[in-house]
């Protein structure tokens, strides 16, 4: 029988998601309180695999069990118990035999949140930058990331991914509300490459200092190496914000 739990974590102390042989990773935390309380290993499946210092407001992971679970409420709650405070759990579902984390879902989105002003309270969960940035351009060289489908430059260089088309849906900048010098940058897609959208911010904000333009962009795109795009962002500024998935596959 099988379960979907989504969940959410703060990726400051962790080495990303999937488990690491020398490094502590949120699967292997999770994990084993999962196996504490279920007395029986219980792996988990998950939609998608973020980076070391990477955060997730909702992340969803899959696993099996051989008997149904009388109260996934109450195990929520013993989970939330077990695990430290930076992992919380939101909800464990039962769903179709068949269905899976990662390739059942539709469409995942991630915000990458910007600061020009120092904070005590915001260190390592938003990226400071120290250029004046002119958002009007960025928005407008988002156009060119909907229109375009192969992500190449935007991947890491010598992963083992069978294809970098994506399509994206939404791109688009917005000041942070409540929080001055604040940006976040949205962005949605079917699936994302690895790095993609460090790469993409990184990309952006060289346009926004005007040492790069909406042509540009397009150009980098069309040659389709790491190379020809702008440095990657930071992790502390990148969450996991939504994973969509169609109503059926659930059955609780």
């Amino acid at each position: 029988m099988r379960y979907f739990a989504e969940f959410e974590y703060n990726g400051r102390n962790y080495h990303g998601w999937q488990n690491q042989p020398n490094a502590v990773s949120v699967q292997e935390v999770m994990e084993r309180a999962l196996r504490m309380l279920l007395r029986t290993p219980t792996p988990l499946t998950a939609a998608g695999r973020t980076d070391a210092g990477v955060h997730a407001r909702v992340m969803v992971a899959h696993f099996d069990c051989s008997e149904p679970i009388a109260d996934p409420n109450q195990l929520c709650f013993k989970l939330n118990g077990l695990l430290p405070e930076d992992i919380a759990m939101h909800w464990i579902r039962r769903v179709k035999d068949d269905a899976h984390a990662r390739f059942d879902a539709t469409g995942r989105t991630y915000e990458y949140w910007l600061t020009q002003r120092k904070s005590a309270f915001t260190d390592k969960l938003i990226t400071r930058t120290f250029f004046d940035l002119d958002f009007e351009k960025m928005n407008e060289a988002c156009e060119v990331l909907l229109q375009t489908h192969d992500f190449a430059s935007f991947c890491k260089a010598h992963t083992d991914v069978k294809t970098t088309i994506c399509d994206v849906r939404k791109a688009y900048w917005r000041p942070a509300e409540g929080l001055p010098d604040t940006w976040i940058f949205t962005i949605e897609a079917d699936r994302f490459l690895r790095n993609m959208v460090r790469a993409t911010v990184g990309t952006l904000i060289e346009i926004g200092r005007g040492k790069l333009t909406k042509e540009d962009l397009r150009r980098i795109l069309s040659e389709k190496s790491r190379c020809a795009a702008g440095q990657s962002m930071p992790a502390d500024g990148l969450y996991l914000v939504k994973i969509d998935y169609p109503e059926d596959v659930f059955l609780a």
